[in-house]
């Protein structure tokens, strides 16, 4: 269970509503403390049993950076209402709603943690182009033991039990173990008492059919490497969900940057944020620089704008004489973010 350290927004970060079409979702909005919003805004999806408040320790440190920054309640999240039907929590329906959210708040970099990972590659999947996608201690399919087997006894106790038995059944699982465990670990009692309000307020139906999904989550890294979006993959080097060598295949397969993050588990966000937060804004700056040379590209291409010695762009000459129009714009394969040295992990 990811397990905030504060519950404190930082400066410049409020609660939001946000209605997109596919309904409201519940979010946190992170803006500069000081300065301009001049760069994309990014979009956070929490994971399995999680929420919003998972990435407040590094809201303020991306917002930083000069960038908007937004982390939502899923459909059946926390604060976030859904309903008492098992196929809204398809992760090809949860994809859906993460799509029109990134398009009611005009988001361009989307970021999903473990099982928020599987939700925003299916989003892409289904047809969103973000500007960059990061999939942050999420694996390119199922969940693998030991944690497997801990849900795979969770869903044994629930049994197929729905309607109030199933909250009821979910109240005893927290009650029983997870809260007992969170007060072992030596959680503070206001976290405590803020993960027993999450657990109970998220759809018992969609806490079920989540943690089914998560158990049954098929290979789909070459639908995804299809899309041609560029891709980082960030985890800790102690991650106990997805093993960090699973990972790195992942990312390899994508051709995606890599970041493992050191002394951080299954939540880099958590447990260290601060590196976090550098690594995710290096790979937003340096997407939206590539990507900014590539518009330039284009737009010289169109225009048939000649480059001078030494890479000066001289004034654009526009053709006028029928048939001669500027050549269409290039269909290749898309260019992705420049490549800087990955995280090392301890072996």
């Amino acid at each position: 269970m990811s397990t905030p350290t504060s519950l404190d927004l930082p400066e410049g970060t409020r609660r939001a509503i946000v209605e997109s079409a596919r309904g409201p979702f519940a979010a946190l909005e992170a803006l500069p403390a000081a300065g301009a919003c001049e760069l994309g805004a990014a979009l956070l999806v929490p994971g399995y049993t999680g929420s919003k408040e998972d990435f407040i320790a590094v809201l303020a440190p991306l917002a930083a950076a000069g960038r908007r920054v937004l982390a939502v309640d899923m459909r059946g999240q926390y604060q976030t209402p859904g309903p008492d039907d098992p196929d809204a929590y398809h992760p090809a329906r949860l994809g859906a709603d993460i799509a029109a959210v990134a398009e009611a708040t005009k988001t361009v970099h989307l970021l999903g943690h473990s099982f928020g990972g599987l939700v925003a590659r299916e989003a892409v999947i289904g047809g969103y182009t973000p500007a960059s996608l990061t999939l942050m201690s999420s694996g390119p399919a199922a969940l693998p033991d030991p944690r497997a087997t801990e849900l795979r006894a969770m869903l044994d106790f629930l049994n197929g039990t729905i309607g109030p038995d199933l909250k009821e059944k979910i109240a005893e699982i927290w009650l029983g173990t997870l809260k007992p465990q969170a007060i072992a670990d030596g959680v503070p009692a206001p976290i405590v008492k803020f993960l027993g309000e999450r657990m109970l307020a998220n759809n018992p139906t969609g806490m079920a059919t989540m943690a089914s999904h998560l158990l049954t989550a098929g290979d789909k890294i070459n639908a995804l490497a299809a899309r041609e979006i560029p891709t980082f993959v960030l985890y800790g080097e102690d991650d106990v969900a997805w093993p960090p060598t699973a990972q790195e295949d992942m990312a390899g397969r994508l051709g995606a940057q890599r970041s493992c993050i050191p002394v951080a588990a299954h939540n880099p966000n958590v447990e260290a944020p601060a590196t976090t937060a550098h690594a995710l804004t290096e790979f937003w700056n340096a997407t939206e620089a590539r990507g900014a040379v590539v518009l330039r590209r284009v737009v010289r291409h169109r225009l048939q704008v000649p480059t001078e010695r030494g890479g000066h762009t001289t004034s654009p000459t526009r053709r006028t004489e029928r048939g001669n129009n500027s050549a269409s714009p290039s269909h290749g394969r898309r260019e992705t973010a420049a490549a800087w040295p990955s995280g090392q992990c301890r072996r």
